[in-house]
Formats: structure tokens, C-alpha cells, sequence
């Protein structure tokens, strides 16, 4: 018998389901799914940041000298 990896999403997100439900219960669903929300907006406000700062240093590198004498 051959044994075949895991590629769908579906799979992938069953997979995950049940290993919640091993490792935390039920219960704890919900605040590992609060939780994992809280991490991915940071991380987003983090993407933001650099990327603001980024555009930024071009902004003020793109900007134009006035000639020397």
C-alpha cells in the first residue's frame, strides 16, 4: 500500500483541525484562533511599517539637489 502526502488545502486544513482538537480541546479553539487573528495583524502593522519606511527613503533619495557653484 502506497501512502499519499498530504497536498490539497482540504487536507492541510483537516489536518490541522485535528491536531487542535489533540492539543488543545475544544475549549481552546477559539483562543488559539484569537490568538493566531492578534499575531497576523501584527505582523501585518509590521509589513505596513517597513514598507512605508521603504517608500519613504526613496522618496527623499528621488529628490533633487540643487546644482553646486
Amino acid at each position: 500500500m502506497q501512502m499519499q502526502m498530504i497536498g490539497s488545502p482540504t487536507d492541510w486544513i483537516i489536518l490541522i483541525v485535528v491536531v487542535l482538537l489533540v492539543l488543545g480541546g475544544t475549549k481552546k479553539i477559539p483562543e488559539m484562533a484569537k490568538a493566531m487573528g492578534r499575531a497576523m495583524g501584527e505582523f501585518r502593522k509590521g509589513r505596513m511599517e517597513v514598507e512605508k519606511e521603504i517608500n519613504e527613503a526613496l522618496k527623499t533619495d528621488n529628490v533633487p539637489q540643487a546644482p553646486q557653484k
